[in-house]
């Protein structure tokens, strides 16, 4: 496989954007190699600037429900566009998107619009600190809400302690403000809570963790955390950037029947522009300016593109909500596939779904957590990962990321997968 003009790019790259790449795993620090620059994606591929084409299934890390380049969303960012590109100013489809999300997740009161997964994640977490007087956030080892301050915390010596900064530049004060409990584990969320009565403000959590892998919340766990949460008089954060519009029409939370107090929305609303959302409760989000003192504001907020690309894949999701039917038959079999291939070669390896997100974990026992997924042979998962590239399969360039399934993905992909899965694997283990 060549990749000449991609390492001629990657070098460029370097002399101007750190690290050659405006998002960390691009640069594939992880896995070795070279970062793959891409000319154009089209249905289930992508083509790189050397010519290679690539089954994909990293899907933009999870915005690309319909596959790349989607004709109904390329003609509703054209017909917008040709209006304009931002105002500053309120436009209508903004309120059609807030209507969509809100005909959608039951939850959803009112929504705010926001640029990022980020930007909806820490004005959420603001909002719950306005709204309930109080400083501290419950989070968990593993999930990842963004970059904001707040959430680049680890836990420390065990899982009930404070949090300390994972990068620096994260001021110990903020750190402290943050507490990390284990994914799965009720017991350290109850800790946590009996340690530091009347100072929490909210609970954070992906309701199926997708920055770990796909490590699915057990059963009862987010309905207990619920109950704690009402108890203690503490927010429930969803954060379904990764979960929303993917597993359900409704999300995560359509899946667990659960209602959390807010949650952070992005990836697929925007159609695969940039864009998030964060709503919830009527009650809590009158508290937001202009309305209430919590101050959230953003230039490029309910942006006419990005709305008019998210509204289409919305109303794609709202008319026809079997699609997700149509997605679980498609993940389940290529799920299925994937086991056997493991079977048959002797590997105990784990294959973890949730309805189109899976991860193939290089470890032999179940994860749980992300101090179960810390075991997992980052070593083998370099190698498949670069075995599967050079066969024409584009996966996530680090074991601890989510593999996506789009509805442009056919049976010949899925058996083509399974194949690359085989021989990757096979060679590997022959070496």
């Amino acid at each position: 496989m060549k990749t000449k003009r991609s390492e001629e790019l990657f070098e460029r790259a370097k002399r101007s954007i750190p690290g050659g790449v405006n998002s960390p795993v691009r640069a594939f620090k992880a896995v070795g190699g070279t970062p793959r620059f891409i000319r154009k994606g089209e249905g289930s591929k992508i083509f790189d600037e050397d010519g290679n084409e690539y089954l994909d299934f990293v899907c933009s890390w999870g915005p690309l429900l319909f596959g790349h380049n989607p004709p109904f969303v390329k003609e509703a960012i054209a017909r917008a566009l040709e209006r304009g590109s931002s105002f500053g100013a309120p436009v209508d489809l903004e309120i059609e998107m807030a209507e969509l999300i809100k005909s959608l997740v039951p939850s959803i009161e009112l929504v705010r619009m926001t640029n990022s997964g980020t930007e909806a994640l820490m004005s959420a977490v603001r909002l719950a600190r306005g709204f309930t007087g109080r400083n501290k956030i419950i989070k968990f080892e593993g999930c990842y809400h963004g970059h904001a301050d707040s959430f680049l915390i680890k836990a420390g010596s065990g899982a009930a302690s404070f949090g300390v900064p994972t990068s620096p530049g994260v001021p110990p004060g903020v750190a402290a403000d943050t507490l990390a409990a284990k994914y799965n584990d009720i017991t350290s969320v109850e800790r946590l809570f009996d340690e530091n009565k009347g100072k929490i403000a909210a609970v954070v959590i992906e309701p199926v963790a997708g920055n770990m892998g796909v490590i699915p919340a057990k059963k009862d766990f987010l309905s207990v955390l619920k109950n704690i949460c009402e108890r203690e008089g503490a927010l429930l954060i969803f954060d379904e950037v990764i979960t929303g519009f993917r597993l359900a029409p409704g999300g995560a939370q359509q899946l667990y029947s659960i209602e959390p107090d807010l949650s952070c929305f992005g990836k697929i609303i925007g159609g695969g522009l940039p864009v998030g959302a964060f709503g919830g409760k009527r009650e809590i989000m009158e508290k937001i300016s202009p309305l209430g003192p919590v101050y959230q504001a953003g230039t490029l907020s309910g942006n006419p593109l990005a709305m008019a690309a998210g509204t289409a894949a919305l109303k794609k999701i709202a008319e026809n909500p079997s699609i997700y039917d149509e997605l679980e038959n498609k993940a389940a079999r290529l799920e299925n596939k994937l086991k056997n291939n493991l079977k048959k070669l002797g590997l105990g390896f784990r294959v973890n779904r949730v309805g189109s997100m899976f991860c193939l974990f290089f470890l032999e026992s179940e994860p749980l957590s992300f101090e179960d997924v810390s075991k997992c042979d980052v070593e083998l998962y370099a190698k498949y990962f670069r075995e599967s590239l050079n066969r024409g399969v584009c996966l996530p360039p680090s074991q601890f990321e989510t593999s996506f399934v789009s509805l442009a993905l056919s049976d010949e992909d899925i058996d083509f997968a399974a194949e690359v899965n085989y021989e990757s694997l096979k060679r590997i283990f022959e070496q």
